[in-house]
């Protein structure tokens, strides 16, 4: 972190994200679209955010909830048009607000012009512009994929053409054929509809999905064996972080990036390693600005399917926190501060605890938490109000997502639907499940959450406590869930040199109960603690002169008038934030637990 506080300018950003299809219905057909998030610009500024992340609002089946782009330059029907995009895009730079949009260029939709040419014939200009391959045969003569590649949606990753006798490759859906990045004019087609068009309307830059895909090498090889008693296991050994991948992201910044003031946040799954994830983010290299890294919310994911839920301890995420919040310590490189997103469950489910006594305190501590770490912060629109995950009596017709239907169809089919066998999975879906995250914004207290006007509700079941849990409600509730976020971000920006840009040390990492972290830079020391129970913990805080800044209880700071010594008692899910140093003259922000 050599360069200074004051460049670039993402970096003391905080970033909201907003999936279309779920965020507000302004016309009254179910779905959300882009003149619900005009709508809700303002509540946006208010909270604080800095930049707006628009996931896939761009022609599409849906198939995968516009991951399948049929065409970029063109929007969703359902969700507006390229002017309603315009009018965004001007009323986010008005308020002095970053406007980002998702980079969907691993693949596009099997109805994609290129595609439906590619798969014309073999004779198609654009035929080399997807990975295509000829069967294999097996002894008896039966006809076999190219390799044994799992789909991330359960099943091959080849579809087999019947037109053309060859399978092409769909590391997702069978609609969602992978673009070969080999071929340059392809490459060149991808940088001016994807991105230029985009750019030049005022995009300040873009969430690149699968950002370490691209390079699948030429050699296709058969995936080692993973998964018993199945035929497909997953290749991402072959497909992730391949062998041209740096030097497809240095020709993007060359070709296209380079000219416009923009940030790009990639999706790199599969990459464990720091080093490896610096060769990305260096700021000599320019190859993307920052990427997220998954160790946090792969946390409780099998190793042989993401669905397969494993428990796990408290020394487990201060393990991951503690990793990626010191990898760039001494290195020109930067990285993310995030704990959900539109693939993941929702975080007071998952990291604490969603029981009605116990989830504001929750919700109160990780945003404490977010907004202590060193990065460039993300949220997930609804965790501003401490969203939880579907109800567990939910039943799997109440699931829309394509990868966690395909999965339990699977295994349905695998078991002749045994139902321990879906039980287990089912428990998993309720903790990981995707659709936890895609459930109806929650902005008031009337049928449907107000997210529509419909009187047949929105295109997917709104979540039963929101009467309880909404936007309307906590504004009028000073020590909310909302506004403890929203005096968090005001408290992270007032002091960024600590909070965003210091560096990191855990104290006692395998105390299973309590993590505390201290956070420095210069003379300033701020320490956190929380505590992750649902009992009274006791610890000890590692510094002398610390004041109370900040806690998620509203008596937090009686008490600490009362504590003499190094000493602390935790109550149930309590945060606790102090500070020592020079320049620490903020007032105490206490936002209590009701």
């Amino acid at each position: 972190m050599s360069e200074t506080l004051a460049t670039p300018w993402w970096k003391d950003a905080v970033c909201y994200q907003i999936y279309p299809a779920s965020f507000k219905d302004s016309n009254g057909d179910g779905l959300g679209d882009i003149p619900g998030i005009l709508s809700k610009i303002d509540y946006l500024r208010d909270l604080g955010i800095d930049i707006v992340w628009v996931s896939p609002m761009f022609d599409s089946p849906q198939i995968d909830m516009g991951y399948d782009i049929s065409n970029y330059e063109e929007v969703y029907a359902p969700y507006g048009t390229v002017k309603d995009m315009d009018d965004l895009i001007e009323a986010c730079h008005k308020r002095g607000m970053r406007i980002i949009l998702d980079l969907v260029i691993n693949h596009t939709s099997d109805q994609h012009a290129w595609f439906k040419a590619s798969r014309s014939s073999k004779d198609s200009p654009k035929r080399d512009w997807y990975i295509w391959k000829p069967p294999r045969y097996a002894e008896d003569g039966s006809r076999l994929p190219p390799t044994n590649w799992r789909s991330y949606f359960s099943g091959p990753a080849w579809e087999y053409d019947e037109g053309t006798g060859e399978y092409f490759l769909h590391l997702f859906a069978k609609e969602q054929p992978d673009l070969n990045w080999e071929n340059e004019e392809a490459r060149n087609a991808i940088y001016d509809s994807s991105m230029r068009f985009w750019l030049d309307k005022g995009v300040d830059g873009f969430r690149i999905d699968c950002v370490n895909m691209y390079s699948k090498g030429v050699d296709y090889k058969d995936a080692p064996i993973v998964v018993p008693n199945s035929y497909e296991q997953p290749g991402w050994l072959y497909y992730a972080n391949g062998p041209r991948m740096h030097e497809f992201l240095r020709e993007m910044n060359k070709k296209v990036l380079d000219n416009y003031d923009a940030v790009t946040v990639g999706e790199l799954p599969h990459t464990p390693d720091p080093k490896r994830v610096l060769d990305y983010v260096s700021l000599a290299d320019r190859q993307m600005s920052m990427v997220f890294q998954f160790d946090i919310v792969d946390l409780g994911q099998g190793p042989a399917h993401k669905y397969r839920f494993q428990s796990w301890k408290l020394p487990d995420l201060k393990s991951i926190i503690t990793k990626w919040q010191r990898f760039i310590e001494g290195t020109d490189g930067w990285t993310t501060a995030f704990c959900e997103n539109h693939d993941q469950g929702r975080s007071v489910t998952r990291y604490a605890s969603d029981a009605p006594e116990y989830r504001v305190l929750s919700a109160k501590m990780l945003a404490m938490l977010m907004c202590t770490m060193t990065g460039t912060l993300f949220i997930y629109q609804g965790q501003e109000i401490g969203a939880i995950n579907m109800p567990k009596t939910w039943t799997i017709d109440n699931f829309k997502d394509i990868e966690s239907l395909g999965f339990y169809n699977t295994v349905a089919a695998a078991t002749n639907n045994d139902k321990a066998a879906l039980d287990e999975v089912m428990r998993s879906l309720y903790v990981l499940g995707r659709d936890n995250a895609r459930l109806p914004m929650q902005w008031d207290s009337s049928p449907f959450a107000g997210f529509t006007d419909s009187k047949d509700g929105g295109w997917m079941r709104v979540h039963d406590l929101y009467p309880e849990i909404n936007v309307a409600k906590q504004l009028q509730e000073p020590e909310s869930t909302y506004h403890f976020w929203k005096s968090m971000i005001q408290f992270r920006k007032a002091h960024r040199e600590v909070l965003v840009h210091g560096t990191f040390e855990v104290f006692e990492p395998d105390n299973e109960k309590t993590f505390v972290f201290a956070k420095r830079r210069g003379s300033k020391t701020t320490v956190v603690a929380l505590n992750f129970t649902s009992e009274d913990q006791v610890v000890e805080l590692p510094a002398d002169g610390l004041a109370l800044r900040v806690g998620n209880y509203s008596d937090a700071e009686t008490l600490e008038e009362m504590a003499t010594g190094a000493t602390r008692t935790l109550r149930p899910w309590e945060g606790r934030l102090y500070m020592a140093g020079s320049g620490c003259t903020c007032e105490l922000q206490v936002a209590g637990a009701s």
